[in-house]
C-alpha cells in the first residue's frame, strides 16, 4: 500500500520553503486523502445537472430538503471575533502591494482573494500565501522597483481589516502540486484544498491569538452537498490542529443559479461554521448564461451593461438572500459594483462615486449588513450609505424581511430584463474579453479596463454572451445577424486595434477567446483550459 503524499513539481522561489514545509504538505495531503474522492463525485454531479438544464429541466427548490426550510428552530453560528461589523469589505488579490493598500484602507474586512481576482500562476499562489503569512505575523512590507516603500499602518486609529481568505473553487486544480493516492495514482492537487490547507495550517492559531480567527469565503458552490463537504473539511481541520469545534467561519458566495435554490440548505450544512452569505452578482449572471445558454430566446440577455441589479430576476435573488440569511442569524453581504474611480480624471471619479452610492444605498435599504468595494477610494462612499442605515449597530439582522416571497419562476425570469443587443455591446464584450484574458495570462487577475474593475467573472460574462448570441442566431438592434463569420470579423478588427507592447500575451488571449466564445463546444470555465495550456 502506497502512503498518500504530495509532490511539488513547481519551481521553488525565495521563501517558498516557509510555506511548503513537510508538515504543511502532510496536512494538505491528508485533506486530499480524505476528501478528494467526494470532490470528484460532486463535480460529476455538476455535469449531470448541466445536462439536465440543457435538456429543458429547470432547477427548483428541493422537495427532499423542504423539512429543513420549514424548521424555524435552527440558526447558524454567526459572526466570529472580528466579524461583528462587516459594513464595508475591500476585495483584492494577495500580492504584497495590494495587500498593504487593503490593510491600510479603513475597511472592516479584507477579502484576501486567491480566486477570481488572482491569476493562479505558481508565483501568485505561493507568494500570496507568503503575503498572508507575513500579514498575520505583523511583518508585511514591500519596496517597489522604483524604491517606494509600503508598510502596514492601518486606518487613522491603527486598525486593520479582519482577513477573510477566498480559496479557489472546487473545479480548479493546482498543476504544480501532484497528489499520489493509495493506489499510486498521480493527479493534480485541488486548488481549493491547497489554498485552504496552506493558509489554515500556517495561520489559524496566530489568527486566534490576534483576536480573530481562520475565516473563509467559499466560491462557486452549486449545492448544499458541496457545502457539506466544506463543513466536513472544517471539522477535520479543527480537530487536526487541536482547535475548538466551530472555530472556522465561512461566508458562502451565492453566485450560481443552482445555489440560489439551496441557500437555506447551504446555511444548514455549514451552520456550526457559517457567518453568512454574499451576493456574488457577476458570477451569478455568468452562471445563468452558462446554464441556459442553449435554451432559446427566453434566456438570452441584452448587452451586459443593461443587466443591472434592479432588473426583476436580480431583485428576486438579492431579496431572497437577505430574507434567508436574517431568518437564520446569518449576515447578508452585498456585491461589488464594477465602477472604480480614476484619480487622473475627476469626471470619471464623480460618475463612479454616484453609481456606487446608488448601489450601496439600495443594498443597505434592502437589509444587507455590509458590502464589497474593489478600490480604497470607494470606502467612504459605501460606508456613508451603510452608516446612514446601521448607525452604531453592527448589523441589521433584526430585519427578517418577512415581506419577501420569491418563486422559482421569479429567479428564472430573464425575459423581463428586456433591452437590446447592440453592435457596440458585442464589440465591448470582445474588447473586454481579450484585454482581461491578456492581463490574466500575464499574472494580473484584477484589471481596470475602461474605468471598470474586471475580474474572471466579468470576462466569463463577456465571452459567454458572445457564444450565446451566436448560437441563438440573435440580431443586433441595428439589424445585423450575430453569426460566427460576422463575430470572427469583429474579433479580428478589435484585435488589430489593440495597443501592443513587447512581451504582451494578446496572441494567446486571442486563442483563449476564440476557444471559449467561438467554438461549438462551450468550455464550462475559460480559465480551466487557459490555465492548463498557458500558465
Amino acid at each position: 500500500m502506497i502512503q498518500p503524499h504530495l509532490e511539488v513539481t513547481g519551481d521553488l522561489g525565495a521563501r517558498y520553503d516557509e510555506i511548503l514545509t513537510p508538515a504543511a504538505l502532510d496536512f494538505v495531503s491528508e485533506l486530499h486523502d480524505r476528501f478528494a474522492g467526494t470532490r470528484h463525485d460532486l463535480l460529476a454531479t455538476r455535469l449531470r445537472k448541466r445536462v439536465d438544464a440543457a435538456n429543458g429541466r429547470d432547477p427548483g427548490f428541493l422537495t427532499e430538503t423542504a423539512h429543513i426550510r420549514r424548521d424555524p428552530s435552527w440558526r447558524v453560528a454567526g459572526a466570529g471575533p472580528g466579524l461583528e461589523d462587516r459594513r464595508v469589505e475591500i476585495t483584492g488579490p494577495t500580492d504584497r502591494k495590494m495587500a498593504i493598500n487593503a490593510l491600510n484602507s479603513g475597511a472592516k474586512v479584507w477579502l484576501a482573494d486567491q480566486e477570481d481576482a488572482t491569476s493562479p500562476t505558481w508565483a501568485n499562489v505561493i507568494e500570496g500565501q507568503i503575503t498572508l503569512f507575513d500579514t498575520v505575523r505583523g511583518q508585511l512590507d514591500f519596496t517597489s522597483a522604483e524604491g517606494k516603500e509600503y508598510t502596514v499602518t492601518g486606518d487613522a486609529t491603527g486598525a486593520t481589516p479582519t482577513i477573510v481568505m477566498r480559496p479557489r473553487g472546487w473545479h480548479l486544480v493546482e498543476k504544480n502540486i501532484s497528489f499520489v493516492d493509495r493506489a499510486n495514482r498521480t493527479m493534480s492537487a485541488s486548488g481549493s484544498l491547497v489554498d485552504f490547507g496552506l493558509y489554515f495550517f500556517h495561520n489559524a492559531q496566530r489568527l486566534i491569538e490576534g483576536g480573530s480567527g481562520p475565516y473563509f469565503y467559499l466560491p462557486k458552490l452549486e449545492s448544499h452537498l458541496e457545502a457539506r463537504l466544506w463543513d466536513d473539511i472544517f471539522s477535520h481541520s479543527e480537530d487536526a490542529l487541536g482547535l475548538p469545534y466551530g472555530t472556522i467561519r465561512a461566508t458562502v458566495l451565492i453566485e450560481t443559479i443552482q445555489a440560489a435554490f439551496e441557500m437555506e440548505e447551504i446555511l444548514y450544512e455549514l451552520r456550526d461554521h457559517c457567518a453568512g452569505l454574499n451576493a456574488g452578482r457577476w458570477d451569478y449572471i455568468f452562471s445563468i448564461i452558462k446554464t441556459f445558454r442553449a435554451r432559446g430566446r427566453r434566456f438570452v440577455f441584452p448587452d451586459r451593461k443593461q443587466i443591472t441589479m434592479t432588473v426583476p430576476f436580480m431583485r428576486a435573488y438579492t431579496e431572497l438572500l437577505v430574507s434567508t440569511c436574517h431568518g437564520r442569524g446569518a449576515y447578508a453581504i452585498g456585491g461589488m459594483s464594477a465602477f472604480i474611480p480614476n484619480r487622473r480624471d475627476p469626471l470619471v471619479t464623480e460618475r463612479a462615486l454616484e453609481q456606487v452610492a446608488a448601489d450601496k444605498k439600495r443594498e443597505a435599504g434592502d437589509g444587507f449588513d455590509g458590502t464589497w468595494v474593489a478600490h480604497p477610494d470607494l470606502i467612504p462612499t459605501a460606508q456613508a450609505e451603510f452608516d446612514a442605515v446601521l448607525g452604531d449597530r453592527p448589523n441589521q439582522l433584526d430585519r427578517t424581511r418577512d415581506d419577501v416571497s420569491v418563486t422559482a419562476a421569479e429567479l428564472l425570469d430573464v425575459a423581463s430584463v428586456g433591452g437590446q443587443i447592440t453592435t457596440a455591446g458585442v464589440r465591448d464584450n470582445i474588447t473586454i474579453g481579450l484585454r482581461y484574458i491578456e492581463s490574466w495570462l500575464r499574472g494580473v487577475g484584477a484589471a481596470a479596463i475602461d474605468n471598470l474593475m474586471e475580474d474572471a467573472a466579468t470576462a466569463e460574462i463577456s465571452r459567454s454572451q458572445v457564444w450565446q448570441w451566436i448560437h441563438d442566431n440573435s440580431v443586433t438592434a441595428e439589424g445585423v445577424r450575430i453569426d460566427g463569420p460576422w463575430v470572427d470579423g469583429l474579433v479580428a478588427e478589435v484585435f488589430a486595434g489593440l495597443p501592443r507592447t513587447p512581451g504582451d500575451r494578446f496572441d494567446d488571449a486571442l486563442s483563449v477567446f476564440r476557444t471559449s466564445a467561438l467554438e461549438p463546444e462551450f468550455p464550462t470555465f475559460l480559465t480551466v483550459g487557459a490555465y492548463a495550456r498557458y500558465l
